[in-house]
């Protein structure tokens, strides 16, 4: 797709990655809104990307998470593409994350974004991009990271679905699987600590590749 002038929301850009990546998107020429949790942090956000239209969500509030989309392409006149950047980690062997954090985060890794994609599909044109950032971890589940890795999964199961359902039809979609970045992601989990983890590469970079996604996708038939 052409991200000049492409009206595109960005669910979790309050995040790191998901800060950076507004910024790049504005920065070539998208009409970009912004969607968060905290409201210090999108306000932050939307000023960098010269007033971007702001939305606060939480992920338990699917209805929400649907809703953002239909107002974010009433304010835009319309959505060319939106990206998913919401997620929460967790680290442990399986009997130390209780059913609650289980809960957790099958809702934020993968019912919320989901509800957000489900709304954008009769919103975004044949030839827009629906996309989600995953990561190397639906390939091979490491030990201690059951339910994150099980929750991802199932995110990434949605979209290759909805990917084979849309081929013909458009608009593309795509599960972005960035590979470990130095975006203090890990540092948030909701419970247990990280690995030891090898050096990963810049938000920048990790930025960068979601628009390099975004840009060589966004014909029907782009898998």
């Amino acid at each position: 797709m052409n991200v000049e002038g492409a009206r595109i929301l960005v669910p979790g850009a309050t995040g790191a990655i998901g800060a950076a990546l507004a910024g790049r998107l504005h920065g070539r020429g998208a009409r970009v809104a912004v969607a968060g949790r905290d409201p210090v942090a999108l306000q932050r956000v939307a000023e960098a990307c010269g007033g971007a239209p702001a939305f606060r969500f939480d992920a338990y509030g699917l209805d929400r998470c649907a809703h953002t989309v239909t107002r974010a392409a009433e304010r835009l006149g319309g959505l060319d593409a939106v990206v998913v950047l919401v997620g929460v980690p967790a680290f442990g062997p399986a009997p130390a994350v209780d059913d609650t954090v289980a809960e957790h985060l099958f809702t934020v890794n993968a019912l919320a974004p989901m509800a957000f994609l489900r709304a954008a599909l009769p919103v975004v044109p044949p030839r827009g991009v629906l996309a989600a950032v995953t990561g190397p971890v639906v390939d091979v589940v490491p030990a201690g990271m059951a339910d994150y890795g099980a929750a991802k999964a199932a995110l990434a199961a949605w979209l290759a679905a909805v990917r084979r359902e849309r081929r013909r039809v458009g608009p593309a979609v795509l599960d972005i699987r960035l590979p470990h970045t130095e975006s203090g992601f890990a540092r948030r989990a909701v419970v247990g600590d990280p690995p030891r983890l090898p050096p990963g590469r810049t938000v920048d970079e990790a930025a960068d590749e979601i628009v390099e996604a975004l840009v060589s996708s966004g014909t029907a038939g782009h898998a």
